[in-house]
């Protein structure tokens, strides 16, 4: 039986986006290697036009600090298993301090009000992770001081991921410390299509407001879902040393975005292009 072709709200997006975002434009793919490597391509090239670009099917997805995305679950005939899009516009703000937490609470918000923020570009739900964020930049010439072109990558579990018996066999690279969460948890009725059309354009809009005003306004609303505040937790500086490890008591996050944990030798600022971390 053949998959029926995915219906994509690619006008309604289109419609709620270009009066605020000049130029914009969304874009359907069946399958590419992915859709954040595809829009810096474009943008090394001089494409830097704003642009939502959907993938029915990513075939070498990336995640934060260099890992794969790997996508767990199989296609139905009528629905996707995840939905998985890049967002890429220029962009010049105050301040990039908290960029990546701001992104992480629109999605949030847009989704379900059960959905919590582990720091610093990860949703969850129940401890699981159901979703993931990859934000990257590229200078280009002759722009404004200050302004690049951004790229924000997003993948979410939409339904229940099939993982099965021989899954490190099949994705060696492959390490999950527990179950992943998926969205038709909290919302049953939901599709890769209709989570699009909820987060799409207000992630445009929390982007401009970001611009003009920094982290500032969403440090509270952050606060408000942070699955690692108050919580003992492990941090390993995967840049430096990769057995350098500090455990301590999550404070949450600063003015800056930037993650504060109680040790035993005191108070220490985590910035996110430094550490990854997991709730012990």
């Amino acid at each position: 039986m053949n998959a029926r072709v995915i219906q994509w709200p690619a006008e309604a997006i289109w419609e709620q986006i270009s009066p605020i975002l000049p130029n914009f434009t969304v874009e359907v793919l069946p399958e590419i290697d992915s859709t954040n490597t595809e829009l810096m391509r474009r943008a090394k090239a001089g494409q830097t036009e704003p642009i939502l670009l959907i993938a029915e099917r990513q075939t070498a997805g990336r995640g934060r600090l260099g890992r794969e995305w790997h996508d767990l679950a199989e296609r139905r005939v009528d629905s996707l298993p995840a939905l998985t899009f890049s967002l890429g516009l220029l962009l010049s703000p105050i301040n990039w301090s908290g960029f990546s937490l701001a992104v992480g609470v629109s999605i949030a918000t847009s989704l379900h009000a059960d959905i919590g923020l582990k720091w610093p570009n990860d949703l969850w739900l129940n401890d699981r992770k159901l979703a993931g964020i990859l934000i990257e930049t590229c200078v280009v010439v002759n722009l404004v001081e200050n302004q690049r072109y951004v790229v924000i990558g997003v993948g979410i579990n939409i339904t229940k991921p099939q993982i099965g018996q021989d899954m490190n066999q099949a994705l060696p690279g492959l390490q999950l410390r527990r179950p992943p969460a998926w969205l038709q948890e909290l919302m049953p009725n939901t599709s890769a299509p209709k989570a699009l059309l909820r987060i799409a354009p207000d992630l445009v809009k929390t982007l401009l407001i970001f611009t003009e005003q920094g982290f500032a306004p969403f440090q509270t609303r952050f606060h408000a879902r942070d699955v690692l505040r108050n919580r003992q937790i492990s941090v390993d500086d995967n840049l430096a040393n990769a057995n350098n490890r500090t455990s301590g008591i999550a404070l949450g996050v600063n003015h800056n975005g930037e993650l504060e944990i109680q040790t035993m030798q005191g108070k220490k600022t985590i910035n996110s292009s430094e550490v990854s971390i997991s709730p012990i």
